[in-house]
């Protein structure tokens, strides 16, 4: 091991060895290491990513969703755009029908997307109703019509019967963030619900056999070693991909005026992220190209081995073509 290295980093390669994580005060060290450093502990969870979580096919693990229900939310996030508690201006409409969603994952699955995300608007779904019983539906019909596709989906909060109903229907992963370290949820994201009926929902989901996919957002104000809680949290919650959102201020919201997070303290995040979780799927999701642009390949080696593409449910993303390039550019450092 080069002396060069920070010791605290020199401690870190242990993850690298063994393939455990980082335990909670190596992390809290790492959070705490100058900009000086992080281009080592970058080249270190790129390491570990290509070691232990090399992607599908030692790719990159890709997804698309899709806005299938939006606006008048009831739900008071401070960063969405579709809370009816915000005065952002967003599209409004109902659950759309089955024919728009197998159009939509038809023509993202022949550009070479393997998962698509069904993604609705509102608090989610204690019961299972007519509307949740339609999108029941809207899952049959994509594993009758395209059955290579991984279909997944984020509903908001779920009670026992629908989690139940989604495991039956062959969901292959569903989407809930925790958003920041649950400390936290009520004072930097909402108070309208509580962190603890996500978590519930996990645990519900996990319960019937369901991937999870939960992750968080950078830059709503909390501080480096409250994103250190947020991942720290994911471990206890047996989740299998870990969506990072680097926050999009938009118009209109509570956080339209929230001040940017250096890059380098975005890449220390993703980095620590990869050596708490070394096996996991960990994407790069919204602000890959509104606010990382030219950086974001750095978060690609920074250990994200996945991203979602195709763009976001309110705000566009990049051409899928830009996106296979940058898959192939990332490859080459595996």
């Amino acid at each position: 091991m080069s002396s060069r290295l920070h010791p605290d980093i020199e401690r870190a390669y242990r993850v690298l060895e063994t393939g455990e994580p980082v335990s909670l005060e190596l992390a809290s060290a790492l959070g705490r290491l100058p900009e000086s450093e992080v281009l080592d502990l970058v080249s270190l969870a790129n390491k570990v990513k290509n070691l232990y979580a090399p992607g599908e096919g030692g790719g990159v693990h890709a997804c698309s969703i899709m806005n299938a229900k939006s606006g008048v939310c009831g739900e008071n996030c401070r960063f969405c755009a579709q809370s009816k508690h915000n005065s952002a201006e967003v599209d409004v409409y109902g659950l759309v029908d089955e024919a728009k969603v197998l159009d939509q994952a038809r023509a993202l699955h022949e550009q070479g997307v393997g998962h698509f995300g069904i993604v609705t608007s509102g608090y989610g779904y204690r019961k299972v109703t007519p509307e949740f019983e339609r999108i029941l539906g809207m899952i049959d019909l994509l594993h009758r019509e395209l059955p290579d596709l991984k279909v997944c989906a984020s509903l908001g909060m779920l009670g026992d019967e629908p989690a139940a109903e989604l495991a039956r229907h062959g969901i292959a992963h569903y989407n809930i963030n925790i958003q920041v370290d649950p400390g936290r949820y009520g004072e930097l994201i909402a108070d309208t619900h509580s962190v603890d009926e996500r978590i519930d929902t996990i645990r519900r989901l996990r319960a019937h056999g369901i991937a999870v996919c939960c992750g968080g957002i950078i830059g709503t104000g909390e501080t480096m070693q409250e994103r250190i809680g947020m991942i720290f949290a994911l471990q206890k919650l047996d989740v299998t991909v870990i969506p990072l959102n680097v926050l999009v201020p938009i118009d209109g919201t509570p956080l339209e005026g929230a001040a940017p997070v250096s890059v380098p303290e975005i890449a220390k995040t993703f980095a620590i992220c990869r050596l708490a979780h070394p096996s996991k799927i960990i994407k790069f999701a919204a602000g890959r190209e509104t606010v990382m642009k030219d950086f974001q390949g750095l978060l690609m080696l920074a250990g994200a081995n996945g991203f979602l593409t195709g763009g976001y449910l309110t705000t566009r993303g990049r051409d899928m073509e830009a996106d296979r390039q940058l898959a192939g550019q990332i490859a080459r450092f595996s």
